[in-house]
C-alpha cells in the first residue's frame, strides 16, 4: 500500500513560497526593514526544514540560498536592488517548479521522515480544495444521518404512547382475588411503569442528543463552506509578480494597486480567474503603459499604474482592471485586422473605437509588431473569453484614447460568505438581505405609504422611493383581512437608486454562507442564492438590484395604468425644497407637474395653458396664496380649476379664509402626509 508523503508539505511549502514572493516584491519597492527581512528569513528557514523532513534536498538547497541572500540585509540598512530581487524571484520560481513535480508522486508507506524542524506552527495554511470537496460530502452524509435519527425519535414517540396505554390498561384491570394472580398483576404494573419511565428518559435524552448533534453538524457545515472560500487577495501576489516581470522585461516602471482583497469567493472560481487576470494585467503593461519618456511628454507620471478593484455585487463578483496607459490604438487594431483579412478596407475605414473593441473582445487578434515572450500571439483575450465562458461570466472592454483601458470581468458567485439581515414576510417566510446593501431600517405608519395607480411609494431622506412588501417580491399572497397600522421596512441600495422593502419582522443579523441555486432552478431576479439557517433549513438570500428593480417595476407598471389624459398640476411655492418635494411625490404618482416660484408667475402660466389642479403655498413674497386664489376665482376660464392650499398656517381663521377664497382643501405643512395629499388630489381630479 502506498501513500502520499508530500500531502501536507505541498500545502505548507506553497504558502511559504507565496509569503516569500510577497516579501521580495515589497523589498524591491524599497520596503526594506529589519522586521520584514527577519520574517522572510524565518519563512525560508521553515521551508528548508520542512523540505529536509520529506527528503527534498533540492528545495532545501534553494531555501538555503534564499536565506544566504537575505542575511546581508538583516539589519535593514541596505536596500534590495532590482538585480537581487530578480535573483531571489528566480530561486522561488525554481522552487515552485519542483513543488509542481511533487503532485501525485506516491512512495512506499514505510518511508520514514527525519525529525521535524523546531520552527513553530503557522497560524494559517492553504487548504487543498480537493480535500474540502471530500469534507463537504462527509458533512452532507452526516446531515442525512441526523435526519434519520430524528425519524427514529418520531418512532420512539409511538412506543412511549404504547407503554402509557399499557400502564392505563393494567391499572384499570381488577384483580381476581387469588394472591398469586394479584401479586403477578402488581409486578406487571410495576414493570410497565418502569418501562414507561425508561422510554420517557430515553426519548428525552435522544431528543437532546439529536439536537446537539444537529447543531454541531450545522456548525461544521458552515465552517466547511467558509473553508471553501478564499479571499481575493490570494491572487494579488501572482498578479503583482506578473506586472513586475512584464515591466522589467520592457524596461518600464509599473505598479499594481489592488483593492477588495477581503472579498471571499469560491476557490475554484478564484483560481480559474487567476490565469485570466494574469493575461489582463500583462496586456495592460505590454500594450497600454507607455515608456517613461512618452508618459512624461504626455504630462503623466513616469511610473505607470495598473489598478485592480474586486467587488461583490449581489449574485456576481466583479474584477475591474484599469491602466493609465495610452488606450486602445484604433489605427493599430485596424492595421492588424486588415493584415489578418478580418475586415475589408472599406469597412475598416469607417470603423469606430467601439468596433475595434468588439473585434478585440472576440479574440485572436494582436497589435504587437512581433512575437515575444510577452505578446504577439493574440491569445491573451482568448484565455479571458474562454474562462468567462466556462464560468458563465462576461467581460467588457472600455477605452479612452490617451487615458487607458478598463476591462471588467463578471462571474456568478457559486458560494460566498457575508453578514446578512434576516427578515420575515407575511406567513412566516424568512429571507436574508446582504448587510452591505442595507442603508437603514425604518418603522413607518401605513398611512405614510402613498398608494396610487402608479404603485406604492414613501418619502425617505426627502426623496420619494418605491415601497414593495416582501411577500409581493416573493410572490406570496397576504391575508386580505389582515390590517396593519405600522410596517417594518428595510431601505436597500441598488446601483443607482434605493427602494424600501416592507417586512413583518426583523429577525436580526447573522453570518451567511450563500450558495448559488442549481442551474436547473429558475429563480426570480430578487433571489441571489440560498443559505441554510441554524436548523439546516434552506433560506433565500435576496438580491438588492432585483429588489429595487421589482419595486420600481411596480411603480412603472402602475403608472402605465394611470389615466393618460390628465391635465398637469401647477405647484406654486417660493421654497425650492417644498417645490421639489411636492414635484417628486406627484411625478412618482404619475402626474405631470409644472412649477411656479410666485403667485405672479403662477397667474402668467395659468393663462398660457390648461391645468387640472393648483397646489399653492400661502406665504410668498408679493402676492400671497390667498390673493392668488382670489385672482383665479375672478377669472371665468380658471375659476372651476380646484386648488389646494399647503401652508404652515394652522389657525382656524386661516382655514376659514382659505374656504372663503375658494380652496378645495387645506393642508398644514407641520401635519404633511403624502398619502393624504395624493388621496385629496385623486378626489379633486377624478
Amino acid at each position: 500500500m502506498t501513500k502520499d508523503p508530500y500531502r501536507y508539505f505541498r500545502v505548507e511549502a506553497r504558502e511559504l513560497v507565496e509569503g516569500l514572493t510577497q516579501g521580495v516584491l515589497a523589498l524591491e519597492k524599497g520596503a526594506a526593514s529589519a522586521e520584514l527581512v527577519s520574517r522572510l528569513l524565518r519563512l525560508a528557514h521553515t521551508l528548508k526544514g520542512a523540505a529536509r523532513v520529506v527528503k527534498q534536498a533540492a528545495i532545501a538547497e534553494l531555501a538555503h540560498r534564499i536565506e544566504s541572500a537575505l542575511a546581508e540585509h538583516r539589519d535593514g540598512a541596505r536596500s534590495v536592488s532590482d538585480a537581487q530581487a530578480t535573483a531571489l524571484l528566480q530561486l522561488l520560481d525554481q522552487m515552485s517548479a519542483l513543488l509542481g513535480s511533487l503532485d501525485a508522486a506516491p512512495v512506499p508507506a514505510n518511508t520514514a521522515p527525519d525529525d521535524p524542524p523546531s520552527e513553530p506552527a503557522r497560524d494559517a495554511v492553504r487548504i487543498d480544495l480537493r480535500e474540502l470537496d471530500s469534507l463537504f460530502g462527509a458533512v452532507a452524509e452526516a446531515g442525512v444521518r441526523c435526519g434519520a435519527v430524528a425519524r427514529h425519535g418520531a418512532a420512539l414517540a409511538g412506543l412511549r404512547e404504547t407503554a402509557r396505554a399499557l400502564c392505563e390498561q393494567l391499572a384499570a384491570r381488577p384483580g381476581d382475588g387469588a394472591p398469586a394472580a394479584s401479586s403477578a398483576l402488581t409486578r406487571a404494573r410495576v414493570l410497565a411503569e418502569e418501562l414507561r419511565a425508561a422510554l420517557d428518559r430515553f426519548a428525552d435524552d435522544l431528543a437532546a442528543d439529536a439536537q446537539g448533534v444537529g447543531s454541531s453538524v450545522a456548525a461544521i457545515r458552515d465552517v466547511a463552506h467558509r473553508l471553501r472560500l478564499l479571499p481575493a487577495r490570494s491572487v494579488f501576489s501572482a498578479l503583482e509578480r506578473t506586472v513586475r516581470d512584464a515591466a522589467h522585461a520592457l524596461g518600464r516602471a509599473v505598479e499594481l494597486d489592488a483593492s477588495g482583497g477581503d472579498v471571499q469567493l469560491d476557490g475554484h472560481v478564484l483560481m480559474a480567474l487567476k490565469d485570466a487576470l494574469m493575461h489582463v494585467v500583462r496586456n495592460a503593461v505590454v500594450h497600454g503603459i507607455e515608456p517613461a519618456a512618452e508618459r512624461e511628454a504626455a504630462g503623466k507620471p513616469p511610473r505607470g499604474r495598473v489598478r485592480l478593484v474586486v467587488e461583490r455585487q449581489g449574485r456576481r463578483a466583479t474584477f475591474v482592471v484599469e491602466d493609465d496607459g495610452r488606450g486602445v490604438d484604433l489605427a493599430a487594431v485596424r492595421a492588424a485586422a486588415l493584415a489578418r483579412g478580418l475586415v475589408s478596407l472599406q469597412a475598416a475605414t469607417a470603423w469606430s473605437l467601439e468596433d475595434a473593441l468588439a473585434l478585440l473582445r472576440a479574440g485572436g487578434l494582436t497589435t504587437a509588431g512581433s512575437v515575444t515572450e510577452l505578446a504577439g500571439r493574440g491569445v491573451g483575450l482568448d484565455v479571458v473569453r474562454a474562462t468567462m465562458a466556462r464560468l458563465r461570466g462576461g467581460f467588457h472592454i472600455r477605452s479612452v484614447p490617451g487615458r487607458g483601458v478598463t476591462i471588467e470581468l463578471q462571474v456568478p458567485i457559486s458560494i460566498a460568505s457575508m453578514p446578512g439581515l434576516v427578515v420575515e414576510a407575511a406567513g412566516g417566510a424568512a429571507a436574508a438581505i446582504p448587510l452591505d446593501v442595507v442603508r437603514r431600517t425604518l418603522r413607518i405608519e401605513d398611512a405614510a405609504i402613498a398608494r396610487t395607480a402608479a404603485g406604492q411609494t414613501i418619502v425617505h431622506d426627502g426623496k420619494v422611493i418605491p415601497f414593495l412588501p416582501l411577500e409581493h417580491a416573493l410572490r406570496r399572497a397576504r391575508n386580505p383581512d389582515k390590517k396593519r397600522r405600522t410596517w417594518s421596512a428595510v431601505v436597500v441600495r441598488g446601483a443607482d437608486r434605493d427602494a424600501a422593502i416592507g417586512v413583518d419582522r426583523l429577525l436580526g443579523t447573522t453570518d451567511l454562507v450563500m450558495r448559488a441555486l442549481p442551474a436547473v432552478v429558475e429563480a426570480d431576479a430578487v433571489v441571489a442564492g440560498a443559505s441554510l439557517d441554524a436548523d439546516g433549513h434552506p433560506q433565500l438570500v435576496l438580491d438588492a438590484e432585483g429588489l429595487v428593480a421589482a419595486a420600481a417595476r411596480g411603480v412603472e407598471e402602475g403608472r402605465d395604468l394611470a389615466p393618460a389624459a390628465k391635465p398637469p398640476v401647477l405647484v406654486v411655492d417660493d421654497s425650492l425644497t417644498t417645490r421639489m418635494l411636492e414635484q417628486s411625490i406627484l411625478e412618482s404618482a404619475g402626474y405631470q407637474v409644472h412649477l411656479a416660484v410666485s403667485a405672479e408667475d403662477a397667474l402668467a402660466k395659468a393663462r398660457e395653458r390648461r391645468f387640472g389642479l393648483f397646489v399653492v403655498d400661502v406665504e410668498m413674497p408679493g402676492m400671497d396664496g390667498f390673493g392668488l386664489l382670489t385672482e383665479l376665482r375672478a377669472d371665468p376660464t380658471l375659476r372651476d380649476i380646484p386648488a389646494i392650499l399647503v401652508t404652515s398656517r394652522s389657525a382656524p381663521e386661516d382655514r376659514t379664509r382659505g374656504e372663503q377664497v375658494g380652496a378645495r382643501a387645506y393642508i398644514v405643512k407641520a401635519e404633511f402626509d403624502q398619502g393624504q395629499l395624493l388621496r385629496t388630489i385623486r378626489r379633486l381630479m377624478g
